[in-house]
């Protein structure tokens, strides 16, 4: 008997929906057909696969009046805040649009003798394993580019929001995109490593947990397949003494929040400048004190569960132990919080790098808010860490934030914003976050290779 999977509703932790994996052949079936589509989708002009693209993306936003809902039921997003439409097509349509200038022909030189060139090749067929905290978002990162390239995409999305990769794929083949060209899978862990292990594929694109970045790159091991990974954060934000202080407040507990703190380059530590803190805490406070935890489905509820109890429980055990180390919680426990999925946000103070929460990755509503002396003591407590997505850093000179954001090990540094994904920009980290780059022109040349053109013309 086949596994199925399970999405649970952390709305009332009802099964919401269920789909069965596909069997070891089927899934190699799907690999088979998907490379079998690659020359021929590879041979469309560039534009007729631009247009093809993005008239899927369009039949995605038509149906966003049933995302958003389908949404708050499988992760617990509230739906006042419309869905991830606006994201989506902002990066897909600057992937489009840079296209032609990322896939060009890099011309070398050419004489009477030689003409020689570079070209951009797709890899072939592209497994793209995407999260569940922005379904639509972070899969659209990679699967509107390599579609565009002339790549085939297998999409396999995460079991907590089962239904996305069957709407995307519904959406583009109703746009003309063909079948075997974007195909949406339900895959064990086991038959994907073994599709990996046996080079089904010809990149991969891993965002998620450290293990499964760890695991994906150990099915790849000794098949020369190219494997991206996007791991999460624990990314900091630093606010110095000349920052708009009720910016960075607005901003960084913004960050640290939205989205019931589940978002990849989400704020989970601030440091603050010892002349700002007690300002900074106290209007953090308010802040958070302010919102409005329940139903998803409720439009008056400004943050939801999180989307699922055992993710909830981490962060309370984090919580926890912080306070018993000597931290002060001060947000008081919120009515609809039950112990379960839906948690009381919280701001900490007192707490220090010896306490999880300040070390490892939260993914929940929480931040812990810490006093520094300057930059000295900021820069050496924001790369105190085993990750590196984004630095969040809040002064009025640029000058000195480029030259502290020359010190941190991140991938992203912001000035006066943060949690915000730019597809102008190449999306990457270090250390723990994991390797690769989406997005930007960079997103282009890691989902193609380069072949080199030596021509030799005859002269007589």
């Amino acid at each position: 008997m086949g596994q199925t999977l399970t999405c649970i509703s952390p709305i009332d932790g009802s099964v919401f929906a269920e789909r069965d994996v596909l069997s070891r052949e089927a899934a190699v079936a799907v690999a088979a057909r998907a490379r079998d589509a690659q020359a021929a989708w590879a041979a469309r002009p560039l534009a007729e696969r631009i247009d093809l693209v993005m008239a899927g993306v369009a039949a995605v936003g038509a149906m966003n009046d049933a995302i958003v809902p389908e949404l708050a039921h499988m992760m617990g997003r509230p739906i006042r805040y419309g869905g991830e439409f606006g994201g989506f097509n902002e990066r897909a349509s600057h992937m489009a649009s840079i296209a032609a200038e990322a896939l060009a022909d890099i011309a070398v030189g050419e004489d009477a003798t030689f003409k020689r060139y570079i070209k951009r090749i797709p890899h072939g067929v592209v497994l793209v394993v995407a999260p569940w905290n922005y379904p639509y978002m972070t899969a659209i990162n990679t699967v509107a580019p390599a579609l565009i390239a002339g790549n085939t995409v297998v999409l396999k999305h995460a079991t907590q929001t089962l239904l996305v990769g069957e709407r995307m794929a519904a959406a583009f083949h109703d746009a003309g995109v063909p079948q075997d060209v974007f195909q949406n899978v339900f895959l064990d862990h086991d038959t994907t490593s073994e599709l990996i292990a046996r080079r089904a594929f010809d990149f991969v694109n891993f965002t998620g947990s450290v293990g499964g970045g760890q695991a994906m790159e150990r099915a790849a091991a000794g098949t020369f397949t190219g494997v991206s990974t996007e791991l999460g954060g624990k990314d900091p934000g630093y606010v110095m003494e000349d920052a708009d202080l009720d910016a960075a407040v607005d901003t960084l507990i913004d960050g640290a929040m939205f989205n019931a703190g589940q978002c990849c380059c989400g704020i989970e530590r601030i440091y603050v400048h010892e002349s700002l803190y007690d300002a900074f805490v106290e209007k953090a406070v308010e802040i958070v004190s302010g919102y409005t935890l329940g139903n998803p489905l409720d439009p008056d509820t400004t943050l939801g569960p999180m989307a699922n109890v055992r993710f909830a429980a981490e962060v309370r055990a984090q919580i926890d132990a912080a306070v018993a180390a000597g931290a002060t919680a001060h947000i008081a426990p919120m009515v609809a919080d039950d112990g379960g999925a839906y948690l009381t946000p919280q701001i900490l103070t007192g707490v220090t790098h010896d306490m999880a929460v300040m070390r490892d990755e939260s993914f929940g509503p929480v931040v812990g808010i810490m006093k520094v002396s300057g930059d000295q003591e900021a820069i050496a407590l924001m790369n105190d860490s085993d990750f590196g997505l984004t630095a969040s850093l809040w002064t009025a000179d640029v000058d000195r934030a480029a030259a502290v954001g020359d010190r941190i090990e991140t991938g992203t540094v912001f000035l006066n914003r943060a949690d915000y994904l730019d597809p102008g920009l190449c999306w990457t980290g270090c250390k723990n976050t994991g390797r690769g780059g989406g997005l930007s022109i960079i997103g282009y040349h890691n989902l193609t290779r380069p072949k080199s053109y030596h021509l030799k013309k005859v002269t007589g």
